[in-house]
């Protein structure tokens, strides 16, 4: 490398690439889960979910979903439940964390699993290059000659 080269540094967009399996995925992100699991299929129910925020990656097959679902327990039919669920889709691997509170359950415990999966959501959306805004916004990377608010050195 030429001293030059060493000064100007690399490149902007060069790719980088770093080891990420599902159990590390779950160790920084789903600690807080109610509930973890890998699969190949998502396990969100269409039909039953209320709310939907997708982050997408430019290549194929990766993306981060915040999705909630709300559905009646199988084993007590009185009971329904809400639920945030957190999916890391990286090629064909789903890494999946659930939140879960029942539906009638007390507001303090709804808030804070729902800021829990709200933070998760965030966080993953740092493996695909996008920030998420106030309200849970996805901000999509804008092209530019040199990134905001950076320094090169």
């Amino acid at each position: 490398m030429s001293q030059e080269d060493a000064l100007v540094g690399p490149d902007w967009d060069s790719p980088v690439q770093v080891t990420l399996t599902p159990a590390l995925m779950i160790h920084a992100l789903m600690s807080t889960a109610t509930a973890v699991h890998t699969a190949w299929e998502s396990c969100i129910d269409e039909g039953l979910v209320v709310s939907s925020l997708v982050a997408m990656d430019d290549g194929p097959g990766h993306y981060v979903r915040l999705a909630e679902q709300e559905y009646d327990d199988d084993n007590d039919p009185e009971t329904a439940w809400h639920d945030w669920t957190l999916e890391i889709r990286i090629g064909r691997v789903l890494t999946t964390g659930h939140w879960q509170v029942p539906v009638g359950g007390a507001l303090l415990e709804w808030e804070w699993h729902a800021r829990e999966a709200e933070q998760a959501f965030e966080r993953a959306c740092v493996l695909l290059g996008r920030r998420v805004g106030r309200g849970l916004t996805v901000v999509e990377p804008q092209p530019s000659a040199v990134p905001a608010r950076s320094t090169r050195h």
